[in-house]
């Protein structure tokens, strides 16, 4: 096993793990705070395979992004320090089932796929990417981007909306 084995073993150790307390705390703000952990090692794995120009779209858009919108939201609408609700048996086994059945269709389309030796060359370059997302013809990607931009004020609009609703009186 070489360096690179090893560090994307301990990369994926780390998103898994993340990944895992992210979804299982009942503190939101600590969940939003694993997430933000998971998607800056997801960022990681993207520098291991040397593409750094994803890597850093990665951990400006969703780390620097969206995670932070995320956080600005729980602190608006000031369930920051809350629990979440304790989840259902049920609804736990069938989470289980359902990662379990996903894991298991995961591997089975991995054991048939036939991968092939890369060459090792990366035939994009920044300005051709930057062409790409930018450019209004076919194939590019400019009006999903102006998509996303407006859904995420949309989403910061409501969560103000939320935050302005008086709080019920305590009794």
């Amino acid at each position: 096993m070489n360096a690179t084995q090893l560090l994307f073993y301990l990369l994926s150790a780390f998103i898994l793990g993340m990944a895992l307390l992210s979804v299982s705390t009942r503190k939101i703000f600590r969940s939003a705070i694993w997430l933000l952990f998971t998607l800056i090692g997801i960022g990681g794995l993207y520098f291991l395979l040397e593409v750094e120009f994803i890597a850093a779209v990665q951990i400006v858009v969703y780390v620097g992004g969206i995670v932070v919108l995320i956080i600005f939201s729980v602190f608006l609408t000031q369930q920051a320090g809350h629990e979440m609700p304790r989840t259902p048996r049920t609804r736990l086994v069938a989470g289980a089932l359902a990662v379990l059945l996903g894991a298991g269709l995961t591997g089975l389309l991995i054991y048939q796929h036939g991968f092939r030796q890369s060459d090792g060359s990366f035939p994009w370059t920044v300005a051709r990417i930057g062409e790409q997302m930018m450019g209004v013809g076919p194939g590019g990607y400019a009006l999903p981007f102006e998509v996303i931009s407006l859904l995420l004020l949309a989403a910061m609009i409501g969560c103000i909306v939320i935050a302005m609703k008086s709080k019920p009186e305590e009794a």
